[in-house]
């Protein structure tokens, strides 16, 4: 037995690296060692990009350049599939790398990306660049190159054809046209529904004005849609969440109470009654949704922004906030809708890690995080958010772990709520949570550093959206 100093001791991740695990299946052994190769061949093409020479070494992993290592890599193969990856250099702070010996190999120092082209490389740049190369050196092509491919979400269309096959067959009839089976005034499964959760029926004033204006202008509310339990606060106070590009979403998540089924063509002038909602109403803080509109190829981000732009340009004192689908993890879409400067960008996570297969079906929590990160990178001076519904099974935990999650792509504002189960077909509610663990979650947010936790059993995504909006302290960009 020999004692080395070599590898295998402490491998660093970090701010200002861009980290990527491929996942493929490897059915020999003997393709491990190309497998690295091909890894630090891309690495290489990227680095060349950027104008900067690069090469591996005989006996070593990683990229390597005249200033040292720029980029580390470390693979596993567990059942024939590839863990782990690569980390590459961008703008780290090299101060870690001082506190190990990495590789094993003293007289060689690690450099950044940045310092070798002489300005700063973004994580979003490092990205761009990746993509293409990965799918030159190992041969994907098509849809195969999008962000996120490389390390393969297996999956995501097979899910989406099964919400197509759902939202054209009977289930979305049946969803429709059932009725909620109550047994001693609660649903099957549900536990006794606590006195925090009870909320105060009121029909008349603003709520009815409100309705008939809803109505006037042939525009949807989420608020009607999703049953939420504060419309008659809500409504009673003049305020409202519209829901643009029809009321049939094109999935059917286990939550949720919005009709699943095929869409109709979406209305152009959808945007232009949205607008007048808005000034009828004298919002100074409007809240744009919609339902999932996967039939569009944009996803339906070019209304939102049409949206945007004409709630502007009727009432321009008005700060707009848009709560988004995830477009299927379309940049441009993502794009599109940023460039229309919304001051609040809003998409919702929904559960935590663990149960997002079961409640999200088409959806995933990567994809959503990386479209809040986008977000904030394409319009760094607005703010960004984000929701939870507790109660579906999740632990404590993992709840504090997703908020660890929004705290450090950036989030500014997070709504934490209780599930309610709308009709006998939906999930069943696990348990109510207790307010004290409400508080809780918004005191832990809130001392990560997240600027603004809206949390209790009543809270929805849009709930007092615009004291939520007012709780950050920041200031909104230029808008276009």
């Amino acid at each position: 037995m020999y004692e080395v100093d070599r590898g295998g001791d402490i491998t660093f991740h970090g701010p200002g690296q861009l980290v990527g695990y491929p996942i493929i299946q490897l059915d020999d052994p003997k393709q491990i060692v190309p497998y690295v190769r091909k890894i630090e061949e891309v690495l290489i093409r990227v680095l060349a990009d950027f104008g900067v020479e690069a090469w591996r070494e005989d006996g070593l992993t990683g990229v390597w350049t005249e200033k040292g290592k720029v980029a580390a890599i470390g693979v596993r193969v567990s059942r024939k599939v590839t863990m782990h990856g690569f980390a590459l250099n961008l703008h780290a702070d090299l101060d870690w790398f001082r506190l190990m010996n990495p590789c094993g190999i003293p007289d060689r120092p690690v450099t950044n990306l940045s310092d070798l082209v002489g300005r700063k490389v973004t994580i979003q740049e490092a990205v761009d660049a990746v993509i293409p190369r990965f799918a030159e050196v190992f041969g994907y092509t098509g849809t195969e190159t999008q962000l996120g491919a490389f390390t393969r979400a297996q999956g995501r269309e097979d899910s989406y054809e099964v919400d197509r096959l759902l939202a054209e067959g009977t289930f979305a009839e049946e969803k429709r046209t059932a009725e909620p089976v109550l047994i001693n005034g609660r649903l099957p499964g549900e536990p006794p529904r606590p006195d925090w959760m009870r909320v105060t029926l009121r029909t008349d004033g603003e709520y009815l004005e409100l309705k008939k204006l809803m109505r006037g202008l042939d525009l949807h509310t989420v608020c009607e849609e999703a049953n939420c339990p504060n419309i008659f606060e809500c409504w009673g106070m003049g305020t409202a969440t519209l829901m643009i590009l029809g009321d049939k979403c094109t999935r059917a998540c286990s939550f949720c109470n919005v009709t699943t089924g095929k869409p109709t063509e979406y209305d152009v002038l959808e945007p232009f009654r949205a607008a007048e909602a808005v000034v009828k109403m004298g919002l100074s803080h409007a809240v744009i949704t919609s339902v999932n509109r996967d039939d569009l190829e944009d996803g339906g981000s070019t209304i939102f922004a049409q949206t945007i732009r004409e709630i502007r340009r009727r009432s321009p004192q008005t700060e707009i906030e848009v709560l988004i689908p995830d477009f299927k993890g379309d940049r441009r879409a993502l794009q599109t809708v940023m460039d229309a400067r919304p001051e609040v960008l809003n998409h919702n996570t929904e559960t935590v890690l663990r149960l997002q297969r079961d409640i999200r079906t088409a959806a995933n929590y990567g994809r959503s995080l990386a479209l809040l990160w986008r977000a904030k990178q394409m319009y760094p001076e607005g703010l960004i958010k984000s929701g939870l519904i507790v109660g579906m099974g999740e632990t404590r935990e993992e709840v504090l772990g997703c908020l660890a999650d929004m705290r450090a792509i950036g989030i500014d504002i997070v709504t934490i709520g209780q599930y309610l189960r709308p009709t006998a077909r939906h999930r069943p509610i696990h348990r109510y949570v207790h307010p004290d663990e409400f508080a809780e979650y918004k005191a832990y947010g809130e001392g990560l550093g997240i600027p603004h936790v809206e949390s209790g059993p009543l809270v929805r995504s849009s709930y007092h959206a615009k004291e939520s909006r007012q709780a950050v302290p920041v200031s909104i960009g230029p808008r276009r």
